[in-house]
């Protein structure tokens, strides 16, 4: 410990954000060493005795924003910089970015994390943490049950033809995994300007063509897999009628729901992720046993 605080107050200067890092003999960080303990620490303890082993480090291939993301969602003024092996490469300090750089990481963060209807860089406590995520995981509740009783009105469905069973879970998957791709594109694309029906009209349009192409491409797939495993056309045929209508339906739900939102004055990047999750998983549902029952019933 002498021989490092040695080597410290020679080549650390004096204005500089000070943390300590410690890598091994290929240059590869294994700890980092806080002041107190720095400070504190008896001459002739060794560095790794008092050293921290679970660093944060900002990989060499990050971007300026990726890069101020850490500093907007963690208390620390300084981050390693590593390279793929974990070598130490250099040192970034908050002092590198404004603050307008960082709370616009801030606000990305934030976003994306407020489409599951969670608040990520917030610091809050187990009962504040209930009170956030909860009255979100009461629309997915909802969404459940409400699905539920769709799938009890189709009991006799799913017995005769019990292959259909089999499927709901992809045929859920892709509802809401293309949902979701929807409403992140499309709070993206908000700007600070008024509603214009125009742009919502020409959003959907475009959504509803890129929807209709994946709807295509997973349902073949998908009733591909069916009709090899099972040998049942009409059954395949359902499937992949059930997927592509679905997928285009869900992804006009992610473009038009926080666009509706944003008209209403309202923030559409709280509420828009549980709920747009919930209707596509009813959407897909009313889908997939209507044409079960028309076809297979």
């Amino acid at each position: 410990m002498d021989e490092a605080a040695r080597a410290i107050r020679a080549a650390a200067p004096a204005d500089a954000i000070h943390y300590f890092y410690v890598v091994d003999s290929a240059e590869v960080l294994v700890g980092v060493v806080p002041t107190r303990r720095l400070l504190t620490a008896a001459p002739d303890q060794t560095v790794a005795a008092i050293m921290v082993d679970n660093v944060v480090a900002i990989p060499d291939w990050a971007t300026v924003l990726i890069a101020s993301e850490y500093f907007a969602t963690r208390r620390l003024l300084a981050f390693p910089v590593v390279d793929g092996k974990g070598r130490l490469l250099g040192v970034v300090d908050v002092g590198l970015f404004t603050d307008e750089v960082i709370d616009l990481a801030r606000r990305t963060y934030e976003d994306i994390f407020q489409l599951i209807g969670v608040h990520g860089t917030a610091q809050r406590s187990t009962v504040d943490a209930f009170k956030d995520r909860f009255p979100w995981l009461l629309s997915n509740i909802a969404g459940g049950l409400l699905a539920a009783v769709i799938a009890s009105q189709f009991e006799y469905l799913l017995r005769d033809v019990v292959v259909l069973a089999l499927f709901i879970p992809i045929v859920l998957a892709l509802g809401e995994s293309v949902s979701m791709q929807a409403l992140s594109l499309t709070l993206q694309s908000f700007s600070d300007g008024p509603f214009v029906a125009k742009r919502l009209a020409a959003a959907l349009w475009k959504e509803f063509r890129t929807a209709a192409l994946l709807g295509l491409g997973c349902g073949a797939v998908v009733a591909g897999v069916a009709l090899v495993w099972r040998g049942q056309a009409v059954v395949a045929a359902v499937i992949f009628a059930a997927i592509v209508l679905s997928m285009v339906v869900a992804c006009l739900l992610g473009v038009a729901f926080p666009t509706v939102l944003r008209a209403a004055k309202a923030d559409p990047r709280i509420a828009a992720g549980p709920v747009v999750l919930a209707a596509a998983d009813v959407a897909t549902l009313i889908f997939y046993f209507g044409l079960g029952a028309r076809f297979l019933g």
